[in-house]
């Protein structure tokens, strides 16, 4: 049992690490590893947001005392995110959430180049161009975070990271807008499907509780062009291998 739970505090440790220094991939991350110990898709969505609930909200302060958040982003962000999480936490209850991620990580790998070539070609510094669609982006990542136990960080910070937003206010921002779309989606889930398996929860929260605070330094300090780079190979990393077992599944 100890056993178990250290497990679970090291993949919540890794998961917050990368979320919190890039902006996206604890529910990937996190999601991935409990499928492949057998859980169905509804409960590891479940289980991942019950504990992101307390990470996002750790992470988000985190990034908000550091300077890393955009005050302008995070109710066009959080609103629209949230309605987006309920409904897409109400469906997975009876949808089978895993077909849409192929759609969805074919978007996300030719994002993610874009967003390499864009911090390899850029010659002078970054400028924190105004988004724009954020409340659409804040519905679509909610909606998609649910049904596929991950996807908020990839969509939403991609998307702004490449619409011209500085790396370190998207990632800031997107994740203390995360805090209330998780809480959300977690609500939701505990009245479709309830919330079981609290061992899982507890490691997952642990881990990604112990990592936040140093994910929010990594982003404030590493240099802008380092932290795009990141972004665009962890999203055509993750994008490749869900594309890649549904071409399986498929065969």
């Amino acid at each position: 049992m100890y056993e178990d739970l250290l497990l679970y505090i090291v993949v919540g440790f890794v998961a917050q690490m990368v979320d919190g220094a890039v902006g996206m991939a604890y529910g990937v991350t996190s999601t991935s590893f409990l499928l492949s110990i057998g859980l169905p898709p509804a409960t590891a969505s479940a289980c991942v947001h019950a504990a992101e609930t307390v990470t996002t909200g750790v992470s988000g302060l985190a990034h908000w005392k550091l300077g890393n958040v955009d005050r302008r982003l995070i109710s066009r962000l959080a609103v629209p995110g949230m309605i987006g999480g309920a409904i897409g936490a109400y469906a997975l209850a009876s949808l089978p959430g895993d077909l849409l991620k192929p759609y969805i990580s074919g978007y996300l790998l030719l994002l993610g180049m874009f967003i390499v070539y864009k911090a390899a070609h850029k010659k002078h510094s970054f400028v924190d161009d105004p988004p724009t669609n954020v409340a659409p982006l804040g519905f679509v990542g909610g909606l998609v975070d649910a049904v596929g136990g991950g996807g908020w960080g990839p969509i939403v910070t991609s998307t702004l990271l490449g619409q011209g937003t500085a790396p370190r206010y998207a990632i800031g921002s997107v994740n203390l807008a995360e805090f209330f779309v998780t809480l959300t989606i977690s609500a939701t889930f505990l009245f479709t499907v309830g919330l079981e398996l609290w061992p899982i929860i507890t490691g997952l929260l642990i881990g990604g509780v112990a990592a936040a605070p140093l994910a929010a330094w990594s982003a404030k300090n590493l240099p802008p062009k380092v932290l795009m780079i990141l972004v665009g190979c962890v999203v055509m990393a993750l994008s490749l291998r869900t594309i890649l077992k549904a071409a399986d599944w498929w065969i």
